[in-house]
Parts: structure tokens; C-alpha cells; sequence
């Protein structure tokens, strides 16, 4: 009986050390001749929450900057900037698929901003934000399958009142 405990605790041992060796191996080398250990890269998974507090932050900080009556395309720019310099991954116009009864329509839609794959964000310069830009938001939320979109009037006095929640099936 002892001595199956020993040669389990052993054997067990013998297993961990092994694994630790493959773990010590796993690595990249990058250009330079730099060795990384890819166990010790954390990998940060945000939840919509998270990411959408990051993002507020970043319109708050545009808007200071920036000031009300720009282009939307400048807004587009400076958001980008910042919400990348925030360490959030970033794609602005990104296309976006629409099917039809199972067939791929043939256009070009593009979505204003996408942040970490998970949050859509609708940006507007105008004079007020009326029921269809919700909608419109919504919308692409469906289309794209996501779950929280962001709408933002740049437009306003007061940014804190000119940002928009919106939930698909969060």
C-alpha cells in the first residue's frame, strides 16, 4: 500500500515536471532574436460594460478637446485615436454583410465604429437626434449580430446628455 502511494506521488511528480518543461518551451521568437513565454502574456477579455466605460471615457475626452460643430468624420478620427491610445482594438467603416432570404445583397454598408468586436458605436454631428437614429442603430445591431451600440450626438452643449445606450438581447 505505501509503496503505490510513493509510486503514485512520483509518477504524478514526474507528469508536473514534464508539463512544466512543455510550458517553459512555449514561447515566440520575435524579430531580433527576443524569446517571449507566452504564459506569461495576460490576455484581457472585457465584458460590453467594461469596454462601453472606456469608451465613454474616450468621447468625454474628444469632446473636451474637440468642441461641438466638426465634421462627423473628424469626431470618427479623433474617437479612433483616442480609444486605441487607450489600449481598446479599434475598426472604423467596417463592412458589414447583409442577407436577404439566405442571399448576400450586393452593397457596400459600413458601420462608423466597432470596438473589441463587441460594441458598435453610431456616431452623429447634427442638430438633434431624432427616433430613426436609434432605429438605425438597432438595426445594426440585428445585422451584425452584437449586443450594445453606442450613439453619440457631438453636436450638443452637453456631451454627458448626448450619449446613447442601446441593447440587443444584452
Amino acid at each position: 500500500m505505501l509503496f503505490s502511494r510513493r509510486s503514485r506521488r512520483l509518477r504524478r511528480g514526474i507528469q508536473q515536471a514534464a508539463l512544466l518543461r512543455r510550458e517553459r518551451q512555449v514561447g515566440i521568437r520575435l524579430f531580433g532574436g527576443n524569446y517571449v513565454n507566452l504564459h506569461k502574456i495576460k490576455i484581457e477579455i472585457m465584458t460590453e460594460n467594461e469596454i462601453s466605460f472606456k469608451i465613454r471615457g474616450a468621447i468625454f475626452k474628444v469632446y473636451d478637446e474637440l468642441g461641438p460643430g466638426l465634421l462627423e468624420s473628424i469626431y470618427e478620427a479623433a474617437l479612433c485615436y483616442q480609444m486605441k491610445k487607450d489600449g481598446l482594438k479599434v475598426e472604423n467603416q467596417t463592412k458589414l454583410d447583409v442577407y436577404y432570404d439566405n442571399h448576400l445583397l450586393p452593397l457596400d454598408y459600413r458601420l462608423d465604429i466597432l470596438v473589441e468586436d463587441k460594441v458598435i458605436i453610431e456616431l452623429k454631428s447634427v442638430d438633434e437626434v431624432t427616433p430613426v437614429h436609434f432605429k438605425q442603430l438597432l438595426t445594426y445591431l440585428k445585422l451584425a449580430n452584437k449586443r450594445l451600440g453606442i450613439l453619440v450626438n457631438f453636436n450638443a452643449d452637453n456631451i454627458s446628455k448626448a450619449i446613447y445606450r442601446k441593447v440587443n438581447n444584452l
